[in-house]
Protein backbone atom coordinates (compact mmCIF):
# COMPACT_ATOMS: atom_id res chain seq x y z
CA UNK A 1 0.00 0.00 0.00
CA UNK A 2 1.35 3.38 -1.02
CA UNK A 3 0.78 6.51 1.02
CA UNK A 4 1.04 9.90 -0.63
CA UNK A 5 1.32 13.19 1.19
CA UNK A 6 1.17 16.55 -0.55
CA UNK A 7 2.65 19.77 0.76
CA UNK A 8 3.51 23.25 -0.46
CA UNK A 9 0.07 24.70 -1.06
CA UNK A 10 -0.95 28.14 0.15
CA UNK A 11 -2.16 31.59 -0.75
CA UNK A 12 -0.34 33.50 -3.47
CA UNK A 13 -1.03 36.54 -5.59
CA UNK A 14 -1.66 36.23 -9.30
CA UNK A 15 1.63 35.99 -11.15
CA UNK A 16 3.34 34.29 -8.22
CA UNK A 17 4.78 30.82 -7.86
CA UNK A 18 4.36 27.77 -5.68
CA UNK A 19 6.10 24.42 -5.61
CA UNK A 20 4.03 21.43 -4.57
CA UNK A 21 5.67 18.27 -3.29
CA UNK A 22 4.25 14.79 -2.93
CA UNK A 23 6.15 12.34 -0.78
CA UNK A 24 5.46 8.63 -1.25
CA UNK A 25 5.96 5.84 1.25
CA UNK A 26 5.14 2.17 1.51
CA UNK A 27 5.82 1.19 -2.07
CA UNK A 28 8.38 1.17 -4.84
CA UNK A 29 8.13 4.76 -6.00
CA UNK A 30 10.21 4.25 -9.13
CA UNK A 31 7.69 1.72 -10.44
CA UNK A 32 4.77 4.18 -10.50
CA UNK A 33 3.73 6.75 -13.01
CA UNK A 34 2.77 9.88 -11.08
CA UNK A 35 0.18 12.54 -11.73
CA UNK A 36 -1.20 15.77 -10.37
CA UNK A 37 -4.90 16.57 -10.48
CA UNK A 38 -6.96 19.44 -9.13
CA UNK A 39 -10.52 20.12 -8.12
CA UNK A 40 -12.03 23.57 -7.78
CA UNK A 41 -15.25 24.18 -5.82
CA UNK A 42 -18.27 23.06 -7.81
CA UNK A 43 -16.15 21.54 -10.55
CA UNK A 44 -15.03 18.07 -11.46
CA UNK A 45 -11.54 16.88 -10.79
CA UNK A 46 -9.25 17.54 -13.74
CA UNK A 47 -5.89 16.28 -14.90
CA UNK A 48 -3.03 18.74 -14.51
CA UNK A 49 0.22 16.90 -15.25
CA UNK A 50 1.78 13.45 -15.33
CA UNK A 51 5.26 12.02 -15.46
CA UNK A 52 6.32 8.58 -16.57
CA UNK A 53 8.04 6.23 -14.15
CA UNK A 54 11.25 6.55 -16.10
CA UNK A 55 10.96 10.38 -15.74
CA UNK A 56 11.60 10.77 -19.42
CA UNK A 57 8.13 11.84 -20.50
CA UNK A 58 5.63 14.39 -19.22
CA UNK A 59 2.13 15.51 -20.13
CA UNK A 60 0.18 18.64 -19.22
CA UNK A 61 -3.25 20.17 -19.29
CA UNK A 62 -3.22 22.70 -22.12
CA UNK A 63 -3.99 25.63 -19.85
CA UNK A 64 -0.89 25.02 -17.68
CA UNK A 65 1.64 24.28 -20.42
CA UNK A 66 4.56 26.65 -20.19
CA UNK A 67 3.65 27.61 -16.61
CA UNK A 68 3.75 24.32 -14.68
CA UNK A 69 6.52 21.74 -14.58
CA UNK A 70 6.23 18.25 -13.17
CA UNK A 71 9.36 16.42 -12.04
CA UNK A 72 10.32 13.51 -9.86
CA UNK A 73 13.22 12.44 -7.70
CA UNK A 74 13.15 8.68 -7.37
CA UNK A 75 15.92 8.77 -4.76
CA UNK A 76 13.70 10.90 -2.54
CA UNK A 77 10.41 9.17 -3.43
CA UNK A 78 8.99 12.56 -4.30
CA UNK A 79 7.18 14.16 -7.20
CA UNK A 80 7.01 17.92 -7.62
CA UNK A 81 4.81 20.42 -9.38
CA UNK A 82 6.44 23.78 -9.96
CA UNK A 83 3.74 26.34 -10.69
CA UNK A 84 4.69 29.72 -12.11
CA UNK A 85 2.65 32.65 -13.39
CA UNK A 86 -0.28 31.50 -11.31
CA UNK A 87 -3.77 32.70 -12.19
CA UNK A 88 -6.92 32.91 -10.08
CA UNK A 89 -8.38 30.08 -12.17
CA UNK A 90 -5.62 27.81 -10.84
CA UNK A 91 -7.28 27.95 -7.43
CA UNK A 92 -8.16 24.40 -6.37
CA UNK A 93 -7.26 21.53 -4.14
CA UNK A 94 -4.32 19.76 -5.77
CA UNK A 95 -3.91 16.00 -5.46
CA UNK A 96 -1.07 13.73 -6.40
CA UNK A 97 -1.70 10.20 -7.55
CA UNK A 98 0.28 7.07 -8.34
CA UNK A 99 -0.39 4.45 -10.98
CA UNK A 100 1.14 1.01 -10.59
CA UNK A 101 2.03 -1.29 -13.41
CA UNK A 102 2.52 1.52 -15.91
CA UNK A 103 4.64 1.07 -19.01
CA UNK A 104 7.86 2.99 -18.62
CA UNK A 105 6.82 5.68 -21.06
CA UNK A 106 3.19 6.20 -19.93
CA UNK A 107 1.86 9.56 -18.77
CA UNK A 108 -1.71 8.66 -17.80
CA UNK A 109 -4.34 11.39 -17.88
CA UNK A 110 -7.37 9.49 -16.62
CA UNK A 111 -7.92 9.83 -12.90
CA UNK A 112 -9.70 6.49 -12.71
CA UNK A 113 -6.54 4.75 -13.93
CA UNK A 114 -4.62 5.78 -10.81
CA UNK A 115 -4.43 3.48 -7.83
CA UNK A 116 -3.35 5.72 -4.96
CA UNK A 117 -4.22 9.28 -4.01
CA UNK A 118 -3.05 11.83 -1.50
CA UNK A 119 -5.30 13.96 0.69
CA UNK A 120 -4.72 17.12 -1.28
CA UNK A 121 -3.28 20.57 -0.65
CA UNK A 122 -5.12 23.84 -1.14
CA UNK A 123 -3.81 26.37 -3.62
CA UNK A 124 -5.46 29.78 -3.62
CA UNK A 125 -4.49 32.46 -6.12
CA UNK A 126 -5.76 35.96 -5.40
CA UNK A 127 -6.32 38.53 -8.12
Amino acid sequence: QVQLEESGGGLVQAGGSLRLSCAASGGTFSSYAMGWFRQAPGKEREFVAAISLMAGRTAYLDSVKGRFTISRDNAKNTVYLQMNSLKPEDTAVYYCAAQRGSPGWATPRQGRSYDYWGQGTQVTVSS
